[in-house]
């Protein structure tokens, strides 16, 4: 069972209709603490929320609902709970569950240390469900796509409380592995007939992503490291993804901004030179550009500082 403690600095936000708000304190938000192996799966029966629970993931999460109601929020984005669900969700990212939420399923956490034991062979599938997570957060599935998982992560959860023995770690990172390809497969996203090559170099450009987004914003420095020219990326990357190479890069600075808006009480100065823009109003004309709204407005509607 993980364990959570809770940093009390500051208030979310939050709107419930056009005119009215409630404050959250943050004795709600909450961190999760290192997990041995940066690896662990549980099985939640009717494990519910009875208060509104916020938390910044350290590790890459897999929620497999099989039965539920209530709402989850990833980011800025919220979703009903329902049954036969599939979140992804990557570390970095804020989860929070609304109060009273009840759902029984599967809950998988992963680092990346733990996922360099898996075969190579997987490594696409990985960077791009979980490098460019708020385009892949939920799949619903059906019957045969719900029961295949099912089984592979009972297998796991059983291989998991085992007592430990030699080379055990490996035999669950094998079934990770299959999980994160099944998952890759229910994806219909990530079969629109592009061939591996391309899949393969996109899911490098994801990676370098997720890596050098606070430095590197050019599609032509990624295309030069990627050894194919700025045009390719984008075509490449538009195939893929339905998105340009630009696109992906700006949402990966936006998502960050977005999250340290919503859930610090960084000024805004701070958070432009924490994503290496060279001035606060730099940062604010990307932003607006990008978010339609300027860091101050987002802000405004999620958070007050200093109450």
């Amino acid at each position: 069972m993980l364990h959570w403690f809770a940093p009390n600095n500051f208030y979310l936000c939050y709107q419930l209709s056009k005119n009215v708000l409630y404050m959250l304190p943050l004795s709600n938000l909450v961190v999760e603490e290192e997990i041995k192996n940066s690896f662990s799966i549980h099985f939640f029966a009717d494990k519910k929320f009875a208060e509104k629970a916020s938390f910044r993931l350290i590790y890459n999460r897999i929620l497999l609902i099989e039965s539920g109601i209530g709402e989850i929020a990833i980011d800025d984005q919220t979703f009903k709970i329902t049954s036969s669900q599939l979140f992804l969700i990557a570390k970095g990212q804020f989860v929070s569950f609304s109060s009273n939420t009840i759902f029984s399923g599967y809950e998988l956490s992963f680092g990346d240390c733990f996922w360099e034991r898996t075969p190579s062979s997987a490594n696409n599938c990985k960077a791009v469900l979980f490098n460019n997570a708020s385009a892949n957060q939920t799949f619903d599935l059906n019957n045969q796509d719900n029961n295949e998982l099912v089984s592979v992560f009972k297998s796991l959860l059983f291989e998991f409380n085992k007592e430990e023995y030699n080379n055990q770690l490996d035999a669950m990172a094998a079934y990770l592995k299959i999980i994160m390809i099944k998952i890759a497969n229910i994806n219909h996203s990530l079969s629109k007939g592009f061939d591996s090559y391309e899949n393969q170099i996109y899911a490098q450009f994801l990676e370098l992503i997720s890596e050098n987004y606070k430095t590197t914003r050019e599609v032509a420095d990624y295309a030069s490291r990627l050894g194919i020219s700025a045009r390719k990326l984008t075509d490449l990357s538009k195939r893929c993804s339905n998105r340009g190479a630009k696109e992906l890069i700006n949402g990966q600075l936006i998502a960050e901004a977005k999250r340290s808006l919503q859930f610090t009480s960084n000024p805004v100065k701070e958070i432009a030179f924490e994503l290496n823009f060279t001035t606060p109003e730099q940062f604010s004309h990307f932003f607006k550009k990008n978010a339609q709204v300027s860091p101050h407005e987002y802000r405004l509607l999620f958070l007050n500082i200093g109450n």
